[in-house]
C-alpha cells in the first residue's frame, strides 16, 4: 500500500471513530489522563504540520498561529504548550475549526507526498500515522472514562467491545534457554523497541488464556481487596487511598455486578476476559492464585504459542532501554525515551488498537495505577 494511502486511511479512522458522538461529547475532560476527542483530532494534524510541514513543503503556510500551542502535547523542544489538565478548557477553537484545520494539512500532506520524496518525509509520515493510531485508541479509551461519568449511562455503540472470551485454555511450557528480545526487521518499530538482544530465561509456563471476569470476581468474594498479604505497599497503599475495592467501571447494584460498557450499563459476562485493570491489582490477583505476571522477556518468546490482542497485558518488568537505545534529535527524540522511569511494560494490544497496529516487540507503558486502559492479566508458574 502507498504511503499517501496508509495516510488517508488513518486519517478517516480517526474521523469515523467520532462519528457517533454530538458536538457536546468533543469538549469534556474527565482526569488529567483522559484528554478531549476535539483535541486528539487536533493534537494528530498538530504533529503532521508540526513535523513534516513546516519544515518540508515550500511555502507552507500556518493555518492557525495558536494551535502549536493549543495542541502540543509534551514536545518541549518545539515550545511552550497548554497544561494537560486545561485541554477540556479549549471550548475554542470549535469542533468545526478542527476539521478545517484537518482538512487543510491532509490537503497539504498530499501534496507533499504527491510530489516529494525522502526516507526523512517518509520516515517522520510513517510516525506520524503511528501516532494517530495510538491516539485512536486513546480516543476510545478517554472518551468511555468520560461517558462513565454521566449517570445515565450513555451508549457509544451498540457493541460493549468487552465481552470477548477466551480461544485457548491450558498453559504453555518454556524451557530454560537463550532467547532473542527487540525488534530486528525492516517494517516499522518505534525506537523503543530497537536494541535487539539476547536474554537468558530460566524455564517457566504462561497461561494460554487471560483471567476472565468470573475468575477475578472469586478474588473479590475471598476478600481479595482486604488481604495485604496479596499486595504489593504501593498497590495497597493506593487501593486504601482510593477506596478501591474492584476493577474500574464494576457496580455492585443489589447484590449482581454490572460494568460499564461502550454499549451502556449491562451485566458482567462471567466467561468474558476481564478488563481495565491496573498493575497492582493484577499483581494482587497473581499473588492470590499462587503464580505472577510475565516478565516482559518471557512474554514476547513465548507469545507465539497463545493468542493474543484482545487486552493490553501487565508485565513484570520496568519500562526502560534496550542496550544501545539511543535518543533522536530534536522533537521526536521526546517520543518514547523521556518517559523511562516509574512506569510499568505493557504487552500485546486489545480490542481498541488501531488495525495493523500490533506485533509482538510493541512495548507500551503506563504507570502502575491505571486502569482506564483496556488492559487484563495473563499469569505465569
Amino acid at each position: 500500500m502507498k504511503l499517501l494511502d496508509k495516510y488517508l486511511i488513518t486519517r478517516n479512522r480517526s474521523e469515523k471513530l467520532c462519528d457517533n458522538l454530538s458536538v457536546e461529547d468533543y469538549v469534556p475532560q474527565s482526569a488529567e489522563f483522559a484528554s478531549p476527542p476535539k483535541w486528539h483530532l487536533a493534537h494528530t494534524t498538530w504533529f503532521f504540520e508540526e513535523m513534516i510541514l513546516k519544515t518540508f513543503l515550500p511555502n507552507y503556510s500556518t493555518f492557525d498561529k495558536d494551535f502549536s500551542f493549543l495542541f502540543n502535547s509534551y514536545y518541549n523542544a518545539v515550545g511552550l504548550r497548554l497544561e494537560r489538565s486545561q485541554r477540556g478548557l479549549i471550548t475554542r477553537p470549535g469542533v468545526q475549526r478542527v476539521y478545517e484545520y484537518r482538512k487543510y494539512v491532509d490537503k497539504n500532506m498530499k501534496a507533499l507526498l504527491n510530489s516529494m520524496y525522502s526516507e526523512e518525509i517518509e520516515e517522520l509520515a510513517v510516525l506520524g500515522i503511528n501516532h494517530e493510531q495510538q491516539h485512536q485508541e486513546l480516543l476510545i479509551t478517554d472518551l468511555k472514562y468520560t461517558f462513565s461519568h454521566n449517570p445515565t449511562h450513555p451508549k457509544y455503540q451498540e457493541s460493549p467491545w468487552i465481552n470477548d472470551h477466551n480461544e485457548d485454555l491450558g498453559w504453555q511450557k518454556m524451557q530454560e534457554g537463550i532467547y532473542e528480545i527487540g525488534h530486528n526487521n525492516d517494517g516499522f518499530c518505534f525506537d523503543n523497541e530497537l536494541g535487539d538482544h539476547k536474554v537468558f530465561l530460566d524455564s517457566f509456563e504462561i497461561s494460554k488464556s487471560l483471567v476472565t471476569n468470573g475468575e477475578y470476581l472469586d478474588f473479590i468474594k475471598n476478600d481479595g481487596y482486604e488481604n495485604p498479604i496479596y499486595w504489593l505497599d504501593e498497590g495497597w497503599g493506593w487501593k486504601k487511598n482510593n477506596n478501591i475495592s474492584n476493577p474500574l467501571y464494576w457496580y455492585n447494584v443489589d447484590g449482581e455486578w454490572f460494568y460499564y460498557t461502550l454499549g451502556g450499563l449491562v451485566k458482567i459476562d462471567l466467561d468474558a476476559i476481564l478488563c481495565h485493570i491496573s498493575f497492582y491489582e493484577a499483581a494482587a490477583f497473581s499473588a492470590y492464585k499462587g503464580c505472577r505476571l510475565a516478565t516482559e522477556f518471557e512474554w514476547e518468546t513465548a507469545s507465539k504459542y497463545f493468542k493474543w490482542g484482545k487486552r493490553w497485558e501487565w508485565t513484570n518488568s520496568a519500562y526502560l532501554p534496550y542496550p544501545g537505545f539511543k535518543i533522536k534529535e530534536g522533537a521526536v527524540g521526546e517520543y518514547n525515551g523521556k518517559f523511562m522511569i516509574n512506569q510499568m511494560v505493557l504487552r500485546g494490544a486489545s480490542v481498541a488498537t488501531s488495525k495493523g497496529h500490533s506485533r509482538k516487540t510493541y512495548r507500551n507503558f503506563f504507570h502502575p495505577h491505571m486502569q482506564w486502559q483496556f488492559s487484563g492479566i495473563r499469569l505465569v508458574k
